[in-house]
């Protein structure tokens, strides 16, 4: 049995390395004393805060055009409560564990930074979902991201409320049962805790960091099957030369052309190129012009982590309860706006993307004759009888323009709600779920590409491919055979594209990725 591993939560100390151990596995998690002190604090200047009888947003009033309708003391509970209930409206399918897990865990960091008025028992009710494996049922869709993911979190306090539904190894169960299994009290919100819990951009984010988490690893694998696309094609290394890189300046041009230096560096399929009388005087872009497009999607993925990082660790929920020289006061402003995750999001679609696509050139020019360095026509013996990787071609062109669809950015559209109170909204929700659909497709490619580069070094019989790319291809074989003949490929198109998403071909390569990413 695997143990969980135990993990402290410091406000605004979130890591992408805890946030990866968050989503990647379940955790037990823990907030430090300092943190119960501030959120504590922050609880009594909300109960200061009423007993000035003055209306404070969201604490003492309606929502939204409701916001001057003031709420007797003796209705707060219940306003708290029929705010929940009123905004649990999503559809779709429910976010899976590892995602929740992460919108939990983010909620708490936000809530323990001691300025949204919550009580303990609030942040105590949080954690010991995910201390006992028990996620929430959150539908997918019913969020603009802004006001913040009310809908989605709307569910995930159902929950704590013992209402709804949650999941518990798997299956499906009343929120009620499940908390009473684990010993577990439900929560009668009190003021401001609603909205506390409700307000903010944890979905979107904790999406949008599924989506990063994947553009990196796409990225990695790509580097690696890129590089045995190039010893497959005889391809030149001389792009590569760090001098071209220096002379532009871009931090991941330089790097993957370093990575690729590293991958084909001692390949005797790449020095026989040099003995031969080639007259090709340039690859085609897709092989030289890898550090150039790879290296800036390296780029904007740095940029939208570096932002998804700072939300990871911020307060997004509204009002906040800071403290003036007269006393506590509950500020309303819009940090729920999710535009900054909105616009991390598109960045990282444009890189999935564009992965995806110069992996897709790289099978059409690999089971092209012309331009393959001597390989067989669809990299098939006895091709016209045999078929090869034509129509395997065929599956990663449509899925490479499939993400260009997909790829359009959300963030320009904005649908006004709450009867135009909430006039522009960010669809960051959107933006960030579907950047798991896009890297599946990505991956597909990639895997495609994987079986296409492999079978081309395979052709390259009696000539060794470098180290590091013959521990690549070694790893495809001992899961795929060389295609010699027309077989059923769909299987080993779904092998290859597991192999690229558990990241089987870089765990031998920490080296590769070592300087890449410039937020940790």
């Amino acid at each position: 049995m695997t143990s969980i591993k135990k993990l402290t939560l410091q406000p605004r100390q979130l890591s992408f390395e805890m946030l990866r151990d968050i989503y990647n596995h379940p955790v037990n998690l823990t907030l430090s004393s300092s943190a119960y002190e501030a959120i504590d604090a922050s609880h009594e200047n909300v109960r200061t805060i009423i007993g000035h009888d003055k209306s404070a947003y969201g604490i003492n009033t309606g929502f939204g055009l409701l916001a001057k309708t003031r709420i007797s003391d003796d209705q707060l509970e219940l306003l708290q409560r029929n705010l929940i209930i009123s905004h649990a409206v999503g559809t779709g399918e429910a976010l899976p564990e590892n995602v929740v897990r992460l919108i939990m865990a983010m909620k708490v960091a936000s809530l323990a930074q001691g300025v949204s008025g919550v009580r303990r028992v609030v942040v105590d009710s949080l954690l010991g979902l995910i201390n006992n494996q028990i996620t929430p049922h959150i539908p997918a869709k019913g969020s603009v991201g802004a006001s913040g993911d009310l809908a989605p979190l709307s569910h995930m306090t159902l929950a704590m409320m013992g209402e709804g539904h949650v999941f518990v190894a798997g299956q499906k169960v009343p929120a009620s049962e499940a908390l009473a299994q684990c010993g577990l009290e439900p929560i009668t919100l009190a003021a401001k805790e609603g909205l506390a819990l409700i307000n903010g951009t944890q979905v979107s984010t904790a999406l949008a960091l599924r989506g990063y988490f994947l553009s990196r690893d796409l990225l990695e694998t790509a580097t690696i099957v890129g590089s045995m696309s190039i010893d497959a094609a005889k391809g030149s290394d001389a792009p590569f030369d760090a001098r071209i890189h220096e002379v532009r300046g871009h931090h991941g041009q330089i790097e993957i052309a370093k990575a690729h230096r590293q991958l084909i560096g001692g390949s005797a399929i790449r020095d026989s190129h040099n003995n031969e009388q080639d007259d090709r005087v340039q690859d085609p872009y897709c092989l030289r012009c890898q550090p150039q497009v790879m290296g800036a999607c390296l780029d904007i993925i740095n940029q939208a982590g570096n932002t998804l990082l700072i939300e990871s660790n911020a307060v997004t929920d509204n009002p906040l309860i800071f403290n003036n020289d007269d006393g506590p006061v509950a500020i309303s402003g819009g940090n729920f706006h999710a535009e900054p995750v909105a616009f991390a999001a598109d960045m990282l679609a444009l890189a999935i993307a564009e992965i995806g696509s110069m992996s897709e050139r790289r099978v059409s020019l690999l089971i092209d004759a012309t331009l393959s360095g001597g390989l067989p026509p669809f990299l098939v013996d006895n091709a016209g009888v045999n078929s090869g990787f034509m129509i395997a071609h065929v599956t990663a062109a449509a899925l490479a323009s499939e993400n260009k669809s997909i790829a359009h950015p959300g963030s320009v559209d904005s649908i006004p709600t709450s009867a135009n109170q909430e006039d522009h909204v960010s669809m960051a929700t959107y933006s960030a779920r579907r950047l798991y659909e896009m890297a599946h497709n990505t991956a597909t490619i990639i895997g495609i590409e994987l079986l296409a580069a492999g079978q081309g070094i395979d052709f390259h019989r009696g000539l060794k491919t470098s180290e590091a790319l013959a521990t690549a291809h070694q790893k495809l074989r001992e899961q795929v055979a060389f295609y010699d003949k027309d077989r059923y490929l769909a299987s080993d198109i779904e092998t290859a594209k597991q192999l690229v998403l558990n990241g089987a071909l870089t765990k031998h390569w920490q080296s590769l990725r070592s300087d890449w990413y410039l937020s940790k």
